[in-house]
């Protein structure tokens, strides 16, 4: 089978057509201030946009889909959910049907503020005081084990860990920065 259309061969009128077409293409290529100022919108489909800082809230995006951590408990919880009036200029993000009507969004994500002071202090407890909590459990289990081997006439050595522990956690503040 040799047949001379199977042969690979540059083709005279293809290969102009590709030295037509490389200034046309080279032409539609992003420049580098194009893609920084893209990375600069933040708003790309994968992605939610940054939301601007109001004074005195802790902004945030919020999912409709996690049925343990539902909107409505969030709600409960002292979040309030933005609207256009919030954020002037956000109009485009404005859901036009459904239960959050009404509420900047995008796809089951929904913009929300809450308060910096309650911020402040929910980030204190998940971020502070529960893990302070679970360094007393440790330490205490470590406490029981040293007493149980000092019965039995063997001693446990702590590590830099277990000291660590022992000194406790500083106390974090929770800024927007």
């Amino acid at each position: 089978m040799n047949d001379e259309r199977l042969k690979k061969s540059i083709d005279p009128a293809r290969q102009s057509r590709r030295a037509e077409d490389r200034p046309a293409t080279e032409e539609r290529q992003l420049s580098d201030d194009d893609r920084v100022e893209m990375f600069r919108q933040q708003f790309f489909q994968d992605a939610l946009p940054d939301l601007p800082r109001i004074p005195g809230y802790h902004l945030c995006w919020l999912t409709t889909a996690n049925p343990r951590d539902s909107i409505q408990q969030r709600i409960r919880l002292g979040y309030e959910l933005l609207r256009t009036e919030d954020l002037p200029g956000w109009d485009y993000l404005s859901l036009k049907t459904g239960e959050w009507a009404g509420f900047i969004g995008v796809n089951e994500m929904l913009a929300a503020k809450l308060p910096m002071a309650l911020y402040q202090r929910f980030m204190h407890e998940a971020h502070h005081a529960a893990p302070l909590g679970e360094d007393e459990k440790l330490t205490s289990m470590n406490d029981n084990l040293q007493e149980e081997a000092e019965r039995h006439g063997g001693r446990l050595i702590e590590g830099d860990g277990m000291k660590a522990l022992r000194e406790g956690p500083r106390v974090g503040v929770f800024d927007e920065a």
